[in-house]
């Protein structure tokens, strides 16, 4: 039996509003739910708090007699309120010994729920201990607030609840076919076609000229999107090659040298050795793996939450800086120019991370020696960082894919006078996209400049919500 898709859309559509109004059901017992126990906490609190006040300047057994007054005086008005007074002199008592349906005491100040004989709901109690004063010793007391008005308003919520999600959904179903009966008719024959695209046939196309008119721009848009998809779906198995590919070789390392260290008896030193280079491997694999989910968290639209006003120029001196050691193996040197007052709304951490890939990259595909140019430009809205080095010239084809994961120039795996793993300008990208900016690259005249651009101050206190 071939399945129906006007039945799916309709189970769809009560299977999505059956979890909406469950969801917002949910949320909304668990709101009402907290608030009313919050209330509850409160007013325990409150009247525990009038009670402190009165017990403490009760020194006599006159002025505990006030007391008891009170106590009466407030249950007489709330019939749900209930108070407790335990003490090692009978004067300074009030009502019963306070115990459970068990018969077992309640010995622990602090909040609490305690089933009482004769209750048919559980009591919200309140128990502290006040200290001895003048005459009168140390009194507990635990107020109890009945919580039977708590109950029944959430179960009766609950009910509601439950009636009209159920009516909700019932309607959704009538209506649902209905209106997939009538708008699905047209598309019965597009729907066949589409059921036999799989990912090993990403490659077909709708037929457009067979359906109606009304269906052209619907399977030209189809039809794009399968193209998008399988343009997708090719670079998603490329990257996944990629990433084996560099997970592979740090992996085959620590095989290879621990199958290598256990083929024989090794002396610490040697052993030690194994272990620095291993623990190599696998700082590369960490960092592979901490960049991946950093672009997968940026890929979900994650924005850079710390931003704070600060000096471009600053920021760019101290990357600089944490990079001196590398400019010192390769003698090379760092310029900067431009606006070197602009300021910019960043996340200092992600901003200098971002400007450390630009400068390794341009530091690894220098000359010895070689001067390299940070260029800083203030534009309307954007705080460009522009860094140039002296290289081979890069083909425009290659300039848009640059900031691709694992993407490189000469398509080696490995290349330069340090071995990255091909994801420090996506990281790049990734920065600039959280910061509001974008990226950009050129090569001309034998240098090469790379960056990225970031909301100046103004702009982006504009775009602040609020």
């Amino acid at each position: 039996m071939k399945r129906s898709i006007t039945l799916r859309l309709v189970a769809m559509f009560a299977l999505a509003t059956a979890i909406m109004f469950g969801l917002i059901g949910a949320a909304l017992y668990h709101v009402l739910s907290g608030e009313l126990a919050r209330h509850q906490q409160e007013e325990l609190q409150t009247i525990y708090q009038d009670m402190e006040y009165m017990i403490k300047r009760a020194g006599t057994v006159e002025r505990w007699s006030h007391v008891q007054i009170k106590m009466d005086t407030l249950h007489e008005a709330s019939d749900n309120v209930y108070f407790w007074a335990d003490s090692a002199v009978p004067q300074y008592r009030y009502g019963n010994g306070l115990a459970d349906v068990e018969g077992r005491l309640v010995r622990n100040d602090g909040t609490g729920v305690l089933d009482m004989p004769g209750h048919e709901y559980p009591l919200f109690t309140l128990t502290g201990t006040i200290p001895a004063f003048q005459d009168r010793p140390a009194v507990r007391v635990t107020i109890g607030v009945d919580s039977m008005p708590y109950v029944r308003t959430l179960q009766t919520f609950l009910t509601a609840l439950i009636v009209l999600s159920l009516i909700a959904v019932l309607l959704v179903v009538v209506l649902g076919y209905c209106i997939a009966r009538l708008g699905l008719r047209p598309l019965k024959k597009m729907s066949f076609e589409a059921q036999a695209l799989n990912a090993k046939t990403l490659s077909q196309r709708l037929h457009g000229q067979l359906l109606p008119e009304e269906l052209d721009d619907l399977a030209v848009a189809f039809n794009g999107a399968l193209s998008r998809l399988e343009t997708a779906y090719k670079q998603l198995e490329a990257f996944n090659a990629d990433v084996a590919h560099e997970l592979r070789t740090p992996l085959t390392n620590l095989i290879g040298e621990t199958q290598v260290a256990l083929s024989r008896p090794r002396t610490v030193t040697e052993l030690q050795e194994v272990l620095q280079s291993n623990l190599e491997d696998l700082e590369r694999l960490r960092s592979i793996v901490n960049d991946m989910l950093f672009l997968a968290r940026a890929d979900q639209g994650e924005a850079a939450t710390g931003r704070v006003q600060s000096s471009v120029a600053d920021e760019v001196g101290k990357t600089i800086e944490f990079l001196e050691f590398i400019l010192d193996e390769t003698h090379e040197t760092i310029r900067v120019d431009g606006d070197t007052a602009a300021q910019a709304m960043i996340e200092t951490s992600l901003f200098r991370r971002a400007l450390a890939n630009l400068l390794q990259n341009a530091i690894e595909h220098s000359r010895s020696g070689a001067q390299i140019k940070v260029v800083i430009e203030r534009q309307p809205e954007r705080i460009r960082i522009g860094v140039s080095n002296p290289g081979d010239p890069i083909a425009s084809a290659h300039l848009p894919r640059l900031f691709d994961r694992f993407y490189r120039v000469d398509g080696a795996r490995y290349n330069g006078r340090r071995q990255g793993h091909g994801l420090g300008l996506a990281i790049v990208k990734a920065v600039a996209t959280m910061h509001g900016g974008e990226v950009f690259a050129y090569s001309q005249d034998g240098m090469t400049t790379i960056g990225f651009s970031v909301l100046s101050t103004s702009a982006a206190d504009a775009a602040a919500p609020g």
